[in-house]
């Protein structure tokens, strides 16, 4: 369940589910100082099976090359054939994922349960397709113990060195979840309690927080909302929990309010059973033991969807500058002539979790009458336009120079475009226009996108043609995989090269 497990055993423990409002007992504290909470982080998990996978490989290679020398051809090819099956079983066979849990993994008696019917399933199948190519039962059973011995030993090398690994400072503090409480009383001082003391090196707090004007108290850990917004900025954030006090009178709105707030935070956020009723109580639940959790706000991406998309991104951005470099050389000569200024226009823009960037462009417009804060929007027949840019913005070639942003991880390819800080919709800024304009924040902005491909872009005049865009862009968010963006990458060239939207 990822970072979601925190939240589960926190909430389970605590006296929020049940009404209890009595402390743990000593006994029951220790027990938890013991065991660690833990939780299945998909980007580690992703990795063990990568090396486990490599570490089967490379025993069988070396198997293979012992068997090809010291065995006849006849014999090393059917040796060969069993080798790779028994990989594949390897591969293939189901395990118990949960053990891949971090800190679990650390542990011997874990690693062992996880790899042991996986290698034996292996070992079986090479001892029967030995059988079956008629090698002899004894010499069967010998090739198969052989093989046993090298994925064993190659297993054992690789885990311990990822035990090692997995116990360095540096990479328990990368793997850590950092949770932050919105509330007050008992229940927020509990929770409070349990994640500065009971987590070992799993969770840490990061930060106590009030959904009022007052802070929680004094120090570098407490604050309001807005405290909490501008934190997560700066700081990663993985999960919220909301759990003040039960008042019937006021739950549904106080929740309501909060999350409306919280919306432009990038982080999983929670809300116990007792604090939301009625239609509520469709939000999404995920099972925590025999309690429920009700989920207001996911992340849109994974963490491993987010390494996918930014490697995808990456090695993209590097063919797409290499092999458009003469006609890039050509563009920024002729920038040059038309008119005085340097090639590249910057502008800040906002981009993900609301942090601020320069974006890069080809300057279409003369230097002196360059809007940096953008102010003013471009619009049709705009004056300040060069005649060159005129060109560069009709074929969207002016955007080209946002690769750099791309292989500066400030971008991606594909998602909602960025605007300026000061951009305006029917008189107001975006943020202000628009509730659901915040959540474009959640992932990182694109040089194309769904709405740019539908027709939703250049010039925001009404808030019309604000929820036009922020429907098709957090369309693009709930519907996001990698084939999704080959298709916008692909119908970007074919619709919006030639749009008659780009002036």
């Amino acid at each position: 369940m990822g970072n979601r497990q925190l939240v589960a055993r926190e909430i389970l423990d605590s006296p929020i589910g049940d009404g209890n409002r009595a402390l743990l007992s000593p006994i029951s504290r220790r027990q938890l100082l013991r065991e660690p909470y833990p939780y299945s982080h998909s980007v580690l998990a992703t990795i063990v099976r990568i090396l486990d996978f490599a570490s089967i490989v490379s025993g069988s290679v070396v198997l293979y090359w012992l068997e090809k020398i010291y065995s006849t051809q006849v014999w090393s090819g059917k040796l060969a054939a069993a080798d790779f099956t028994a990989l594949v079983v390897f591969c293939l066979f189901p395990k118990k994922t949960s053990l891949l849990a971090f800190p679990k993994i650390r542990r011997p008696k874990a690693q062992i349960r996880y790899l042991a019917t996986p290698v034996f399933a292996g070992f079986f199948i090479y001892f029967c397709l030995c059988l079956v190519l008629s090698t002899g039962t004894a010499s069967a059973f010998y090739y198969a113990l052989l093989w046993g011995g090298a994925s064993i030993s190659a297993l054992f090398v690789e885990r311990s060195c990822l035990t090692f690994c997995l116990y360095q400072p540096t990479v328990v503090t990368k793997l850590r979840r950092r949770i932050a409480i919105v509330g007050s009383g008992e229940t927020a001082s509990e929770l409070i309690t349990r994640l500065s003391e009971d987590v070992g090196q799993t969770y840490s707090l990061f930060g106590a927080f009030r959904d009022e004007d007052k802070p929680a108290g004094t120090g570098s850990n407490v604050g309001t909302l807005d405290d909490l917004i501008h934190r997560s900025r700066k700081e990663p954030l993985h999960a919220i929990i909301l759990a003040f006090q039960s008042d019937e009178t006021d739950n549904d709105a106080r929740v309501r309010r909060l999350a409306v707030t919280l919306k432009p935070v990038l982080s999983d956020i929670y809300v116990t059973p007792n604090l939301v009723s009625g239609f509520d109580r469709v939000l999404p639940c995920e099972s925590l033991g025999d309690k429920p959790l009700f989920v207001i706000q996911r992340r849109p991406l994974s963490e491993i969807q987010v390494i996918e998309k930014t490697l995808v991104d990456f090695l993209l951005a590097c063919f797409a500058i290499v092999f458009l470099f003469p006609i890039l050389a050509c563009v920024a000569i002729a920038i040059k002539v038309d008119s005085r200024g340097p090639i590249f226009f910057q502008q800040p823009r906002i981009g993900k979790n609301g942090k601020e960037f320069l974006v890069y462009k080809f300057r279409s417009m003369h230097a002196h009458m360059s809007d940096l804060m953008a102010a003013q929007q471009t619009s049709r027949d705009d004056p300040r336009v060069t005649r060159i840019g005129k060109w560069l913005r009709k074929l969207s070639i002016d955007e080209i120079p946002q690769l750099l942003n791309v292989l500066k991880g400030e971008m991606s390819l594909v998602g909602p475009r960025p605007h300026a800080p000061h951009t305006r919709a029917g008189g107001m800024l975006l943020d202000d226009a628009l509730a659901e304009y915040v959540l474009r924040y959640h992932v990182k902005p694109g040089i194309t996108g769904w709405a740019q491909i539908n027709g939703a872009r250049g010039e925001l005049v009404t808030l019309e043609d604000l929820e036009k865009r922020v429907a098709y862009d957090l369309d693009y968010i709930g519907r996001w995989s990698l084939f999704f963006d080959f298709k916008i990458m692909f119908l970007t060239v074919i619709r919006e090269v030639f749009s008659r939207h780009a002036f």
